[in-house]
């Protein structure tokens, strides 16, 4: 049985999401256990809108009590101050205490960082986790991009990283042998780009063992030419909100389209299937479940617009790193590569504040 621990008070649909969502987790994957935090008042009233055909299921899961709430807009400095009884605090506290494999929460980001640091630590002297997602490619593929705005202004050693991480990710997670990392840029050419992502260039050159592929543009994310790829958290979260946008507004176009004219809504009966397949493939739901990557316990941050199918989609992605054991192939590879590395991976950030240079977004 594998046990998850959830936040069920994060999100912009708060408890009615993230309950329906659990449930249905539980209904597709009969190995799971869950833990649910949150007042116990609020989640039983949504647990009894549920419909009947989920009741089982529901045997899996068990209620925690927790008397306060993370609000959306509190900063990740007064979450450290907080009172360690809200549902944020609690599941991350089971989760380091080793009675939960991992947490998922679609809460407050900056908050979930700063409490996750404190509570789990970091692996292989990693300052600062990094917030990672997968995006679609052509050809039904994927691209993992970090960091996605925990470390709003990286240095070089932090985007080579980034790009350690990222590189364990894709080959334990996805099964690839040798995953192309490259780094987001505005050009290919040596010239281009900031001084820090210039000097990880040149750093990542210098690593044996790792296939990295150089610069890549804006357009080369979708493109499926790189399986990772690595940008400060400014960067990546404009990228991120702006692709889902994008992706929001052409399926909203589409059945606009198909809408407005009686001869197109034949015609759309005809080409439902297709059209059908285009959305799920466009959807951001179904990539939802960003990692928190370089913690030494495992938690997923779902998007805070999630719904119930997102949120259940946050939860797999948490079962799927616990039966790889993500944590501990990043400890260990990452602290091998830093005794062999020209430049070995810094450790002094451990002094450094929780929520030091992390973004709040509130996705």
């Amino acid at each position: 049985m594998v046990r998850i621990a959830i936040d069920a008070m994060g999100g912009d649909l708060g408890p009615r999401a993230t309950v329906r969502g659990t449930v249905e987790a539980l209904a597709a994957n009969a190995e799971l256990q869950v833990r649910l935090y949150g007042p116990r008042e609020a989640l039983e009233s949504e647990f009894s809108r549920l419909p009947k055909r989920l009741g089982a299921d529901a045997e899996r899961l068990d209620i925690v009590h927790a008397s306060s709430v993370i609000a959306q807009d509190m900063k990740p400095s007064s979450a450290l101050r907080a009172r360690r009884d809200s549902s944020l605090s609690m599941m991350l506290d089971e989760v380091a205490s080793g009675q939960a494999a991992a947490g998922v929460s679609a809460g407050n980001t900056g908050a979930l960082m700063a409490l996750s640091r404190r509570a789990l630590g970091t692996v292989a002297g990693i300052p600062r986790p990094a917030i990672s997602t997968a995006v679609p490619t052509q050809q039904g593929g994927r691209c993992y991009m970090l960091d996605m705005g925990a470390n709003i202004d990286a240095s070089a050693q932090r985007l080579v990283e980034f790009a350690l991480m990222g590189e364990v990710m894709a080959r334990r997670v996805d099964g690839l042998a040798r995953p192309r990392i490259a780094l987001l840029n505005v050009g290919v050419e040596a010239t281009k780009g900031t001084a820090s992502v210039r000097h990880a260039d040149a750093l990542l050159k210098e690593m044996a063992n790792i296939n990295y592929v150089g610069f890549v543009e804006g357009d080369g994310l979708f493109s499926g030419t790189a399986d990772v790829v690595v940008c400060d958290g400014f960067v990546g979260n404009i990228v991120l909100k702006a692709s889902e946008g994008l992706a929001r507004m052409l399926i909203e176009r589409v059945q606009a389209t198909f809408a407005a004219h009686w001869g197109s809504r034949v015609v759309s009966l005809l080409a439902r299937p297709a059209l059908l397949r285009l959305r799920r493939q466009l959807d951001p739901v179904r990539y939802n479940g960003a990692s928190l990557l370089g913690l030494s316990g495992i938690v997923v941050k779902s998007h805070g617009r999630a719904d119930a199918l997102g949120f259940a989609c946050a939860i797999a992605r948490a079962v799927q790193e616990v039966r790889i054991d993500l944590p501990r192939h990043l400890e260990h590879e990452l602290g091998q590569r830093a005794a062999t590395a020209p430049v070995a991976l810094d450790r002094r950030g451990s002094g450094v504040s929780p929520c030091a240079k992390t973004d709040d977004f509130n996705s």
